[in-house]
């Protein structure tokens, strides 16, 4: 028996039964969400485009009781914008860096060739233009802070990752109490980028090997860790995720895992772990 999470926070009767001649069964409502088990084999596609909202499948191994660490991305997934790109802007060259972007999050570039190449252009630029960015632009995305309110509920611990910038991800994880983090740092020199990352980049494996350590760290099984995030270089960590979550993502991140968010904001991921 699988389980149907229906992401919405009132159906009508129409669409209960609809529901209700797909699955076979009715849909209990959650509260916010709407769940039901069914053996039979629905195509989601369909079923979400009919009633306008997300909805997942969850297997019966999974609980969201015992989970105990999301590790999530932090451009375009907690955050609305892609960093770099703003950082570019601010020098009158977002769309030559946001195409590259694009194709690394695409998974048609490699990650970390592509990240030397944007900073790169970066150089020169002076670092009070990166407050600027944070102030200015940076938003969180819909349902954010009501997720990491969640979670410190119910006791699950929470990592931002990123192939973004330390900048960033620091005055996150103190303005939203994040318990760890971890993203690529940006060489300065006389209070001016140098356009090199400073270290070892924070790619694909990086955030997979974060992932495991951790999950060490607390000593926790797969199981018991979601992942989630928007890009190819996403991936690697949620291939050993217990449950992976792809948020408003590249079509080939959306192929490759467990949960698609299109429609919903992030406390839409509280639905999963409630279930």
């Amino acid at each position: 028996m699988n389980k149907y999470i229906l992401h919405k926070e009132l159906l009508t009767n129409k669409e209960l039964d609809f529901v209700r001649a797909e699955f076979g069964t009715n849909a209990d409502n959650k509260g916010y969400f709407y769940s039901l088990q069914t053996a039979n084999d629905i195509e989601l596609p369909l079923l979400r485009e009919q009633l306008g909202c997300d909805v997942s499948k969850l297997s019966e191994q999974f609980n969201g009781e015992q989970v105990r660490l999301l590790v999530t991305d932090m451009d375009s997934t907690l955050i609305s914008i892609e960093c770099i790109d703003e950082i570019a802007d601010m020098l009158g060259i977002k769309p030559q860096v946001s195409a590259i972007t694009e194709a690394a999050m695409r998974g048609e570039l490699d990650f970390e060739e592509s990240l030397t190449q944007r900073v790169a252009l970066l150089k020169g630029l002076p670092i009070d233009k990166l407050q600027r960015v944070y102030d200015e632009r940076l938003k969180l995305n819909p349902g954010a802070e009501e997720l990491i309110s969640y979670l410190k509920k119910a006791n699950i611990k929470l990592a931002l990752v990123s192939g973004g910038f330390t900048f960033f991800t620091d005055k996150l994880k103190e303005r939203l109490g994040l318990d760890y983090t971890l993203a690529n740092t940006l060489g300065i020199e006389k209070g001016c980028l140098t356009g090199k990352v400073s270290g070892n980049i924070i790619g694909a494996q990086a955030k997979a090997d974060l992932l495991s350590s951790l999950s060490a760290e607390l000593q926790i099984e797969p199981h018991q860790v979601m992942a989630m995030g928007d890009g190819a270089n996403d991936l690697l960590m949620m291939d050993i995720a217990g449950l992976s979550v792809a948020y408003h993502a590249k079509p080939t991140v959306q192929a490759r895992t467990d949960i698609q968010i299109n429609v919903g904001g992030l406390d839409t991921v509280i639905d999963l772990l409630k279930a």
